[in-house]
Formats: C-alpha cells, structure tokens, sequence
C-alpha cells in the first residue's frame, strides 16, 4: 500500500483485535504496506521510514487509544518461520512484545494461519516460538533475556534515592526495587507519574535507551509470586503483566540465584491477571535465559479502518 494524499482516495485496512490479560492488540492482516525483503527488523526500518503514518493513523485516535499495541504481519526472512510480526505504539516501534505476540498467534489460530500447534513467529528482536496449550493458554518462548546492570542508583526529585536493574527482555526496562510502591489500580495516574519522573532522571543518567520502567509489589493472591506495575513508552501503563518485562524479571532473579530453571513463576499485572512463566538457561555459559511466557488472548472485534485522503486525522491525531 502507498499512502497517498491524492484527492477522494480511500484505503482500507483489515485488523482483527484482541486483548491478553486485558492488554489490546491491534493486528493489521491485510491492506498493509509492502515493505519487500530481508529481514523484519529491514522490514521495520523501512516501516519507520516510509509508512509512519499508517502507524499513527492505526494506533491512535480517532481509530486507536494510546493503550493499543499494533502488530502489523509480514513476510519473514527466515524460511523456518510461519509468520514475520513487526510491533508498533502511539509512539513509535518495539522490539518484541510479550502479550501482543500471544495476541498474533491467537489472531493466525483464528484466522486459520496456523498447520500445528507450535510455530515460529520472526520479530524485529529475533524469532520465538509459540505453542497453542490445550487449557486455551498459549506459552511463547521469548527472545534471550539478561540483565547489564545491578542495583543502579540514581537521585530522584520528589522521590530521592531509587534502586534498580536495568535488564533487557525484548525491551529495555528498569526494574525498580527501592522504595517499594503501593500497587492499585485506584493510584494508576500517581503511579504513572512516578514511573515516568524515575525514567525522565534515568535516561538523563546515562541510560537514555531504557523506556520501559517496572514497579514492584507483595501479590494479591494465592500461588502469585509478585506483583507489577508497567510504564510503557508512550507514558501509558500495561494492563497485562508485560511479557517482556517479566522476561527481564525472570533475567534478574535468575542471575541472582533466586529462581532455578524450570522453577515457575507466576507474574501479576496491575489488573490482578497473571503470566505463568519458566526459563532455561540459553547455553552454558549461564549469561542469558530463554523465558517462557504463557497467557491467555481473546479476539474483541475484526474492523476493516478506512483513511479518506480528504480527513485531516487519516494520520491519527498527532
């Protein structure tokens, strides 16, 4: 698809959404932009290059929200691969996406995309498998998680001395262990400004690629492990659990010896929904994990979105 400013043009685009512990998807399946060959993350520099406004115009209002993820399909370079998945926000590209991938694979199961109960999904991060559970559950085995820094400090306004890692799950994130937060869902917008000030004072010290940050609390209920709170690029918080930032959990607990391989883990979101999750160490040298992440995604509608070259929003609302 070329984007166009030519006068009476309309275009459509097919999406099928869906939500994974709460958290929407938004999966363009037809009317996407030919981005040629070569890899996804190719594919994705072209993207950002050539069809920025199809991102905008699919993500944000008047047709998206700032909370909706986008995953456009297209062709992988890997031949073992069944699909390539190029992950998108109000703001601009991510690397891999946890729930927005069991989002993809629930939208190719419903779509009839899928010859197995296992597939190979490439991604701008690297390629992760996935398998359809027989409870409805779908685990994906993520892209290698690890951790670069232990226990960063840096001075806060408004909030002082904070602590953390900064650790990478397919996304870079700050996990933050001290001071501890009062997790709810009533604090969503003080939590968001505290997350966004404590990734304002990071990336001014040193770390400006770190734009996710990750709260931590006690659970809430039984057989939960902790809780999470997850501030997302585009200042908007992650009603899911956050695949990739629990990866970067599961990173930082395992390189601290307090989670064995194949000892499970169960990651609760803002919301009170949960990811149960695994890893195994990628090799022997013990520096980085295969994360498994399993949720649930369910399909909430299926739109074809029309862009009228004359609407002066076709672009999204900047």
């Amino acid at each position: 698809m070329a984007w166009t400013n030519s006068v009476g043009m309309i275009q459509r685009i097919h999406t099928i959404d869906s939500h994974t512990a709460g958290e929407p998807t938004r999966v363009i399946v037809d009317g996407a932009p030919d981005l040629g060959t070569g890899s996804v993350a190719d594919q994705l520099v072209r993207f950002r290059e050539s069809f920025d406004a199809v991102r905008c115009g699919v993500v944000r209002e008047p047709r998206g929200s700032d909370v909706l993820v986008g995953a456009m399909l297209c062709k992988p370079a890997d031949p073992s691969c069944d699909a390539g998945v190029i992950f998108f926000n109000n703001v601009g590209f991510l690397g891999m996406c946890g729930h927005g991938l069991i989002g993809v694979v629930q939208t190719l199961k419903e779509l009839g995309r899928l010859s197995s109960d296992s597939c190979l999904i490439e991604t701008a991060a690297g390629v992760v498998s996935a398998k359809l559970n027989d409870d409805g559950s779908i685990s994906v085995d993520n892209v290698a998680s690890y951790r670069i820094a232990k226990d960063v400090e840096i001075q806060v306004q408004g909030i002082g001395n904070v602590v953390g890692d900064i650790a990478w799950g397919g996304n870079w994130f700050f996990l933050v262990k001290t001071p501890a937060c009062d997790l709810h869902l009533s604090r969503v917008r003080q939590l968001q400004d505290h997350a966004g000030n404590i990734r304002s004072h990071l990336n001014s010290s040193g770390f400006p690629d770190v734009d996710h940050v990750e709260l931590f609390g006690p659970p809430t209920k039984a057989g939960s492990h902790s809780q999470n709170f997850v501030l997302c690029p585009g200042l908007e918080y992650d009603r899911s659990p956050c695949g990739t930032g629990t990866s970067a959990k599961l990173a930082c607990l395992a390189e601290d010896g307090k989670l064995m391989p194949g000892e499970r883990w169960v990651q609760e979101g803002i919301l009170g929904t949960a990811f149960e999750c695994t890893y195994r160490w990628m090799d022997e040298t013990k520096s980085r994990i295969i994360p498994t992440i399993s949720g649930t995604a369910f399909i909430t509608s299926e739109s074809t979105l029309r862009f009228d070259s004359d609407d002066p929003f076709r672009e999204g609302i900047r």
